[in-house]
């Protein structure tokens, strides 16, 4: 028997409210967060904001190496982009609108959404957004928080992007880790505010002996052996029949990136394991599955 706390859990309403997928084309979601390596929350105690524009920018060039292995593999993608990077480099955000792929959002300065107030999560999406749309003369309807920080505790997040004009998010990881996840969540997208097509979409997990495996890109990519990963991402498609969505950072195509030092081995291990091989797989990914934009492999709300 559901308990009443149960009842008004919200997560157990995510479950009631799943999004229908028509995906006849097979296709999955890719996705890139735009951000450079000095920029990722593993060094945030090592790297000041206040610092960043002294610190030598890679992602620019990364960003064009990632457009040609799209170009290359026909394949379109979103790209979750900080308003920092936007606003640095403008050339960036048209290349990507130029090139046919998705502009996004990945807030403001990657801030953690759990580690802000309402109005300052508000202030920031609001302004990246403006920002990505001035800049790259298209709507911007999609939102990914950084390191998924929209959790428990910070739901009343999905609520203030509904309100800032979104009309997806996909910050939510449905796993146990140190840094984020909501295990118990859907894994699949779902409609999570009642009476509204805003839809939250998770990053892709496999489901293996009652647990949810990462199975959806980033440094699960470059740690697991690319035959289980591709053969989860299958599994995936033909016993759920979902498509996946899976992420990447322009970072982790570039292993002559500068070094941060007087880090943690643990933090060493998650940045820079295996960078020299992640172009490798990513192209060997883009011959394996078919990809797409994000707001074509869902029902993404156009109308506002």
């Amino acid at each position: 028997m559901t308990t009443r706390r149960g009842e008004d859990d919200p997560i157990a309403g995510w479950t009631r409210r799943p999004v229908a997928i028509d995906n006849a084309g097979d296709f999955n979601a890719m996705t890139v967060d735009v951000e450079d390596y000095f920029q990722v929350e593993a060094f945030f105690s090592h790297i000041q904001r206040d610092e960043w524009s002294s610190r030598e920018c890679r992602v620019e060039q990364n960003v064009d190496r990632i457009l040609q292995l799209f170009a290359d593999s026909k394949a379109k993608a979103t790209f979750f982009t900080l308003g920092w990077i936007a606003q640095r480099y403008p050339r960036l955000v048209r290349a990507i609108v130029d090139n046919g792929h998705e502009l996004a959002s990945h807030g403001w300065a990657h801030f953690r959404a759990d580690q802000q107030s309402r109005p300052m999560f508000s202030a920031d999406v609001l302004r990246a957004k403006k920002l990505l749309e001035d800049t790259g003369g298209v709507p911007v309807r999609g939102y990914r928080a950084t390191s998924f920080s929209i959790r428990r505790k910070n739901l009343w997040a999905l609520n203030a992007l509904e309100e800032a004009g979104y009309k997806y998010s996909s910050s939510t990881f449905p796993i146990r880790h140190d840094l984020y996840g909501i295990p118990e969540q859907p894994r699949f997208a779902f409609y999570p505010l009642e009476a509204s097509k805003f839809m939250e979409i998770p990053i892709t997990t496999v489901r293996r002996m009652g647990t949810n495996w990462p199975s959806g890109g980033g440094g699960y990519f470059r740690l697991l052996p690319y035959a289980l990963f591709r053969q989860n991402l299958r599994m995936v498609r033909a016993r759920d029949r979902q498509p996946c969505m899976f992420y990447f950072h322009p970072w982790e195509i570039d292993p002559e990136q500068p070094r941060i030092t007087g880090t943690s081995l643990k933090t060493r291990v998650r940045h820079y394991l295996n960078l020299e091989r992640t172009q490798g797989r990513l192209a060997q990914l883009m011959k394996d599955f078919r990809w797409n934009r994000v707001d074509r492999v869902y029902p993404i709300e156009v109308s506002s």
